[in-house]
Parts: C-alpha cells; structure tokens; sequence
C-alpha cells in the first residue's frame, strides 16, 4: 500500500494520502483549503546498512561520470531477480 506525500499550490500545505490498490484513483484535495491543484512530492527516505554476524556488507563502486562529477554504485547483499 504505497504513501505518496504531496503540497497544495493554494496553501502549501504538506501531507499524505495512502493508496490501498496500485490501480485506485482518488479524488484528491488539501485538507486545509479544500484546493484541487496539488503537487507530488518526493518523500525523504532514511536508510541505514550494515552487515550483522556473518553478513556481507553492501559494495560501492565510485567512477567518474562526467568532467568534476562522480557517480556511485552501490551493490545490495541479497537475492536477485
């Protein structure tokens, strides 16, 4: 059941609004000022990794992507698709 977090472009405020199916449409407005032009907003997320007694330890790969730039790969211990 996916979260999505958005702002209303009336007011700015800021909430949540959950999903129950992938495919269900709402009808959404702010619940401060009842406004229809609302925006989707990419929540924070906070990871944190490590690896237990005997795990493995996720791998980062760094290279450089592009002239000053640098880019980051990180590999997941676990299964694959």
């Amino acid at each position: 059941m996916p979260i999505f977090e958005f702002r209303c472009l009336e007011c700015g405020h800021l909430f949540e609004k959950l999903f129950v199916g992938a495919n269900e449409k709402a009808d959404l407005a702010c619940p401060e000022c009842q406004a229809l032009s609302l925006e989707r907003v990419v929540s924070r997320t906070s990871y944190a990794m490590g690896a237990g007694p005997g795990g493995n330890k996720p791998t980062i790969t760094e290279k450089s992507c592009a002239p000053g730039s640098r880019c980051m790969t990180l590999d997941l211990p676990g299964p694959t698709k």
